[in-house]
């Protein structure tokens, strides 16, 4: 069985690793879990598909922030969530996440929304903090609107120092253009131009989404790892609870601290701690 409950578990088994000095990437991930594994590209690895399964689809997408702080490092070019378009992420039919996921038996577009999990690494003072937190943790206003209103700022600062008036419907057509990152973040060429260009979107936690703030959030405790899931009505809380009793022991759910935290802008998420020695 494949989802992301099941890769919790094993890195649960192996979590004392996480103390090792070495990179996020090394860690001893379970191969036989995952339909993918890149580096430098969203995602960093990505859970196998489960047929004809209500409970664990499976095909949850993964992306590693490794910080050498209580920071949760930087999102280059994909702007985090909780879910994503597999159909955008594939890409071609040359990619290396496409070939990846049909060599190990995946029918990709099975399933086209896929939940974003972000494993998170943080180190201070000999210290660390392990989180595997699902992406609504980082969007609490839509992707195309806060690009669109980031862009609509910049607008309006321009506007305000020239001290032009640029007509309603041009504003709202250039809010439109820009809500979309594909829009914006293709390869252009310019005739005679000897290079390409291309604009990336560079994402940065603010405090009170930065879940290893200790001062944000101090019941994310020093040396310990944490799974981290919505908890925004009784369903999530009763689904969640009978996928951790399905995929870990009795035992097992015993070392765990279960308890809720609340996102300063978007409710209550569920909290499975334990010790990481």
């Amino acid at each position: 069985m494949n989802s992301i409950f099941h890769f919790f578990k094993e890195i649960y088994l192996k979590r004392n690793d996480f103390t090792l000095p070495n990179t996020l990437e090394n860690f001893p991930f379970p191969q036989n879990l995952l339909s993918c594994i890149n580096r430098g590209t969203f995602p960093d690895m990505a859970i196998k598909l489960n047929k004809n399964q209500k409970m664990f689809s499976g095909g949850e997408l993964i992306e590693l922030k490794d910080s050498n702080s209580y920071t949760v490092s930087s999102f280059n070019s994909t702007i985090p969530g909780g879910s994503k378009e597999i159909s955008k992420i594939i890409g071609s039919g040359t990619s290396n996440i496409r070939r990846q996921m049909e060599e190990v038996g995946d029918d990709i577009l099975s399933l086209p929304i896929r939940e974003v999990f972000y494993l998170v690494r943080g180190r201070k003072a000999g210290s660390i903090k392990v989180v595997l937190v699902h992406g609504s943790f980082f969007e609490t206003v839509k992707t195309s609107d806060l690009i669109s209103n980031s862009f609509s700022q910049v607008l309006k600062e321009r506007i305000e120092q020239s001290g032009l008036e640029i007509p309603s419907d041009l504003q709202k057509i250039l809010s439109e253009v820009f809500s979309e990152q594909e829009n914006f973040s293709r390869v252009r060429e310019v005739e005679n131009a000897s290079v390409k260009l291309r604009f990336r979107i560079m994402t940065e936690v603010k405090a009170e989404g930065n879940i290893l703030n200790s001062q944000q959030y101090p019941s994310i405790l020093d040396n310990t790892l944490n799974f981290i899931l919505p908890k925004h009505d009784q369903n999530d809380q009763t689904l969640t609870e009978n996928k951790m009793k399905k995929v870990f022991s009795e035992k097992e759910l015993k070392t765990f601290k279960t308890f809720d935290i609340k996102h300063h802008f978007n409710g209550y998420f569920r909290v499975y701690q334990t010790t990481i020695k």
